[in-house]
């Protein structure tokens, strides 16, 4: 895959033959300072995107989107179980002000599908989630997980090999030690730069239900991975023990009554987290209290509107993202129709509800018959908090501007992928007559959906997927 390079104003894209995922490029800048929803001109895609070769194929799918701690680079992970890595190009000198698109960097598969043969269950090789730790050196690591077992990779580069070897000659065949009558001293020669990824722990056999969440620590020596009924506590450097520290299994499964949607650490404070439940509940715990957080020390719950209440109450208030803002002072949900922002001094109702797509609403029956009502859509915040981004369905996607109040729906398409073009505000027409720039409800393809995004840590560039095409998007540059 590659990404174009773009005129200073222009959006760079390119399509992906190998993979079928498109690179849609830059934005625009639409002033310093400005947030991308205060602009609804501000965000749009440049050069046409190339379209996908063949049909969609299953394996192809995104699955999983996250930036590195600089926003150099960004990674990807997909049903297949491969790992595609990009990363950003280096300032140019002619266009000093200018950066570089995003280019493919390392492509490798993380994981392999599998068989439980004590359960004759298949394990997909599905990619769950993505997680970047801190860079140390030259080196970047990551882990990746499938439904049950998490992998640490090391991503580096080289650019020299040894040469010169007393037992063993050029092609790596030992040497009899008899011909030997001169002592070699090896030597490092250049050679074509090559990344590399290699698996440098493997945390296997600790999950019984499918995981969910991975999370750093800040500590950055410890990790929590979260399946449905369980929460375990990682060292990095012991891959055969975990520790279980959130069970809500129950003795009889008959009385389970929800499950763990997600989980996160808190960003500065190394003994907190949260964690979303099924039943649209958020539980913080504080991991000095005990050393099984069965007990939490916050409960955040938004009592139920009465006269709201329907078959699918309960299904579309799973939360199935939640995400603690930079600072840590706020914690972000998504559920179905909704993102709320919960403030960890108030647990009994949010500071702020966004509605994404309540025009679905009157939908919820033939969503349910689809099983789009089950779809697990995520949530970002920008890098100063300001703003929030999630995805919808064909191929839109939300921004919701938390200072101005103002919202604005975009989409991820091709055919809006023109040169120097940018992105359109979309609007949707629940009922009435429809405006020409509006679309019907009822032509929404529910098929054509974002349930993964990704948001520079400081810098106004988005990485929306949908399907199996990976969008970037950048602020306007005048």
């Amino acid at each position: 895959m590659h990404v174009c390079s773009p005129e200073p104003s222009s959006l760079g894209s390119s399509g992906g033959e190998d993979k079928g995922v498109c690179i849609a490029g830059s934005l625009c800048r639409a002033g310093e300072g400005k947030a991308p929803a205060q602009a609804e001109a501000a965000w749009g895609p440049g050069r046409r995107a190339l379209p996908s070769s063949g049909a969609l194929r299953g394996p192809d799918i995104i699955s999983t989107v996250e930036f590195n701690h600089t926003g150099e680079l960004l990674a990807t992970g997909d049903k297949g179980g491969r790992v595609v890595i990009f990363q950003r190009e280096q300032e140019s000198k002619n266009q000093p002000h200018r950066r570089g698109e995003y280019n493919v960097y390392s492509t490798f598969q993380s994981h392999e599908p599998e068989f439980d043969y004590l359960k004759s269950l298949e394990i997909e090789e599905k990619i769950n989630k993505i997680r970047w730790l801190p860079q140390q050196n030259a080196a970047y690591f990551l882990l990746s997980t499938n439904d049950k077992t998490v992998k640490l990779w090391k991503v580096s580069e080289r650019d020299k090999r040894p040469e010169g070897y007393n037992l063993k000659d050029e092609d790596g065949r030992l040497r009899d030690p008899s011909m030997i009558t001169v002592l070699r001293v090896p030597v490092l020669r250049p050679m074509d730069l090559m990344v590399e990824a290699t698996p440098r722990r493997v945390f296997a056999n600790a999950h019984t239900y499918h995981i969910n969440s991975i999370s750093v620590n800040s500590d950055y020596e410890t990790y929590m991975s979260a399946d449905d009924l369980r929460i375990n506590l990682w060292n990095f450097e012991i891959t055969n023990q975990s520790f279980n520290i959130v069970d809500i299994k129950p003795a009889n499964m008959e009385e389970l009554t929800e499950v763990i949607t997600a989980a996160e650490f808190h960003p500065h404070h190394c003994n907190v987290f949260v964690y979303s439940s099924s039943k649209g509940t958020i539980r913080l715990c504080d991991m000095r209290t005990a050393a099984l957080c069965d007990r939490h020390a916050k409960f955040f719950e938004e009592p139920e509107d009465p006269s709201n209440r329907s078959f699918f109450s309960e299904i579309i208030s799973s939360i199935s993202d939640v995400k603690f803002s930079h600072s840590g002072r706020y914690i972000m949900t998504r559920d179905y129709l909704t993102v709320k922002v919960w403030d960890l001094n108030m647990e009994n109702r949010p500071i702020e509800t966004y509605q994404v797509h309540d025009y679905l609403r009157s939908k919820l029956c033939s969503l349910y018959e689809n099983d789009c009502i089950f779809d697990k859509f995520e949530c970002v915040w920008n890098g100063s908090d300001s703003v929030i981004m999630t995805g919808s369905y064909n191929n839109f996607f939300r921004m919701f501007d938390r200072n101005t109040k103002r919202d604005v729906t975009l989409e991820a398409s091709r055919e809006n992928s023109k040169p120097r073009a940018i992105l359109k505000p979309r609007k949707v027409c629940v009922g009435g007559k429809r405006r020409k720039d509006e679309i019907s409800v009822d032509s929404l393809d529910f098929s054509k959906k974002i349930l993964h995004t990704a948001w520079h840590p400081s810098e106004n560039i988005i990485a929306v997927a949908a399907t199996n095409n990976l969008y970037i998007f950048q602020d306007k540059v005048n």
